[in-house]
């Protein structure tokens, strides 16, 4: 684990050195992701107060940030992308039916914002992936003060671990077929779907620490996913193991071997 970090680190370090001299020598193109905005502000903040760095972030804490951009962003985001196309492919009519919204919806054309936003069955298939296979199978929370939890009272320094695959998944809550991948449960939005029950839908936590990239993460796969579509169809590759497993997010143990056909 050591080993990793530190190349981890390493990579890291190099990245955000090369930025740094990029973006002082005004070399143009560098402004247009998160490091660069991340960088910028940082800067900015230093500026503010004198170039008092003890003001802005350190170097450690910008690599800290960017482990967290990598693996509570992108490889969150594509494990959740995966886990979409593996149900799609089990599910080919839901597969067909998405493909035949997003080509009325773009033909060959780029996606655009809005177009996305009025995708309602693309939209029903990825809530209901959330659902069975949430980015975070469990969340955990420290109790800071005396907290009444209905007849129970929580104390301070208690660890309350909420199991959300559990929660997706209860029959009381969903139904018998709370195991089945069926989209159309949403097809009247997340309250309905939860029997206004909103809280027991929960893929990217709730409340003030709710996720704060859960929207960006949610255009990001929509976008991808449409491009797929337009694309390719696809199937499981006969050497599919599906085996789910939980390291620090839910992954496919196996991976996820998978046939693509151009269109």
């Amino acid at each position: 684990m050591k080993e990793i970090n530190n190349e981890l680190v390493a990579i890291m370090s190099e990245m955000i050195n090369k930025r740094e001299r990029s973006m002082k020598l005004g070399v143009a193109g560098q402004d247009d992701d998160l490091l660069s905005l991340l960088l910028t502000s940082n800067m900015r903040e230093i500026q503010e107060h004198g170039n008092n760095k003890d003001m802005g972030m350190s170097f450690e804490e910008v690599i800290e940030d960017c482990k967290a951009f990598y693996f509570a962003g992108q490889e969150s985001t594509s494990n959740f992308l995966l886990w979409t196309m593996v149900l799609l492919s089990i599910h080919p009519e839901w597969q067909v039916r998405a493909r035949e919204e997003v080509w009325k919806a773009f033909r060959n054309n780029k996606p655009d914002f809005n177009g996305l936003n009025h995708l309602k069955i693309v939209t029903m298939i990825m809530n209901e992936v959330l659902r069975l296979y949430p980015l975070a199978a469990t969340v955990i929370r420290t109790i800071h003060k005396d907290t009444k939890l209905g007849n129970m009272t929580l104390l301070p320094g208690i660890e309350l671990l909420l199991p959300i695959i559990l929660v997706h998944g209860d029959h009381d809550i969903w139904g018998k077929d709370a195991t089945r991948f069926k989209p159309e449960r949403f097809s009247q939005g997340i309250a309905n779907g939860t029997k206004n029950q909103q809280v027991s839908y929960l893929p990217f936590s709730w409340g003030p620490r709710i996720c704060i990239g859960n929207n960006f993460a949610l255009i990001e796969a929509k976008l991808a996913l449409v491009m797929i579509l337009q694309r390719f169809s696809f199937k499981l590759s006969p050497s599919y193991t599906h085996a789910p497993t939980y390291a620090v997010n839910l992954q496919p143990q196996y991976g996820a071997h998978l046939t693509l056909s151009k269109i």
